[in-house]
């Protein structure tokens, strides 16, 4: 098989792998990477995505990369840290946890399955590897970070879908151009980690503890704000959530209704 265009520009451009080009596209798509962010790439090995997020972080910026194959230590890139170790245990997943020391910024997963040639096999490991990856994106990332995973079309991708929708602002699914014409890849781009305890639809009684610049009265949710329109300073009001941001939502009073 010849070898194809991004296989030849890694190999000019100096990157590690051709899907390089993947987080590239992804990252110009969503921005999901910003100078000085902490990122996490699971199944990093051999590196490609590493290079190209120690580029986007720059110098104040810190990638830990996570592998149970040995990833080659980088000669130009001295913010990247890696780890060897399967992320489908626990204790790989604990290690990854104590070398981001706290919150980070972005969870990126390009994780695949080791190919049997039986497509619903693939599928279903594919699956289960993309549910590790948002288990540990979960455990990881600050409030409003970001998250991207790979994922082989299939069945309950839809149920994945919905419940990475759950804990997201949005969440885009996109093929970039670097994804070879006969993959069944798809890549999920989680945008915006919620971490509030409420949810768009919620309905409950909450107390006005303050007014906002704008007039709206705040409400306090377990130190997650909600503004609340049309209410005044000391009021116990019965609210639907409207809209849910990474740290403050909106909501309107039902009990007027």
């Amino acid at each position: 098989m010849a070898k194809d265009h991004y296989y030849n520009k890694a190999k000019q451009e100096g990157y590690r792998s051709r899907a390089a080009y993947k987080l590239k596209q992804l990252d110009q798509l969503e921005n999901v990477i910003d100078s000085g962010d902490t990122v996490v790439d699971l199944g990093a090995a051999p590196g490609g995505w590493l290079e190209v997020a120690a580029e986007e972080v720059g110098p104040n910026g810190n990638v830990i990369g996570v592998d149970f194959q040995r990833i080659k230590d980088f000669d130009d890139h001295d913010n990247v840290e890696t780890l060897r170790g399967d992320m489908t245990e626990a204790k790989t997943r604990d290690r990854v946890v104590d070398a981001a020391g706290g919150p980070v910024d972005v969870v990126v997963s390009d994780m695949a399955p080791n190919m049997s040639g039986e497509y619903s096999l693939d599928q279903a490991r594919s699956l289960h590897l993309a549910r590790q990856a948002f288990e540990t994106a979960l455990e990881l990332l600050d409030s409003g970070g970001d998250f991207v995973v790979k994922i082989f079309e299939g069945p309950d991708v839809d149920d994945f879908r919905a419940d990475v929708e759950e804990e997201f602002q949005y969440v885009r699914a996109t093929s970039p151009k670097a994804s070879r014409d006969e993959s069944s890849e798809v890549y999920f781009i989680g945008k915006g980690r919620l971490t509030a305890t409420v949810r768009p639809g919620d309905e409950l009684e909450v107390e006005i503890e303050s007014v906002g610049n704008e007039g709206d009265g705040i409400a306090s949710i377990d130190g997650y704000r909600l503004f609340v329109p049309g209410t005044e300073e000391g009021e116990t009001v019965e609210v639907r959530v409207d809209d849910v941001k990474p740290n403050f939502g909106f909501a309107q009073r039902i009990d007027e209704e």
